[in-house]
């Protein structure tokens, strides 16, 4: 059995050998936040925290992440990145906002006033097709507020 803390709750599961990660949280678990475009670890659409560091969940097969701790976008609801996103303009179309989030998050609780220069190196495994770059930044440069 997968035992695995998401978003603060502990889940036991029983996957197939090859499901990936963004598969259980979206199938088995109704965390939809997660998104899968690419499904090869490219676009950064379907990153999740584990343990804290951003993954891509896409190409994360389940029985890796065993007695590990998930975040998803869900579990960041109340972050005040959600907001700085919204202030700031950053999401067009919205598909990649939830892995730019994530990503986002793990950076600042790392790093709370990352230089321009280090926030596009962080980011730069998650792609924004409706090229949102300029605001991402400015959302996470002005988190706090």
């Amino acid at each position: 059995m997968l035992e695995l803390t998401v978003n603060g709750q502990a889940h036991t599961l029983d996957p197939p050998p090859l499901r990936t990660l963004a598969e259980v949280l979206r199938g088995d678990l109704g965390l939809t936040g997660t998104k899968i475009a690419c499904a090869e670890g490219h676009c950064g659409a379907c990153t999740v925290q584990l343990d804290g560091v951003p993954v891509l969940a896409c190409i994360t097969l389940a029985w890796t992440v065993d007695g590990r701790e998930v975040t998803t976008i869900e579990g960041l609801r109340d972050h005040p990145l959600v907001d700085a996103f919204v202030r700031a303009d950053a999401l067009q179309c919205g598909f990649c906002t939830p892995g730019q989030i994530v990503s986002a998050a793990a950076l600042v609780a790392e790093e709370p006033d990352p230089s321009p220069g280090r926030i596009r190196e962080a980011m730069a495994g998650n792609l924004c097709r409706c090229g949102a770059y300029p605001r991402i930044e400015e959302a996470i440069a002005s988190w706090r507020g």
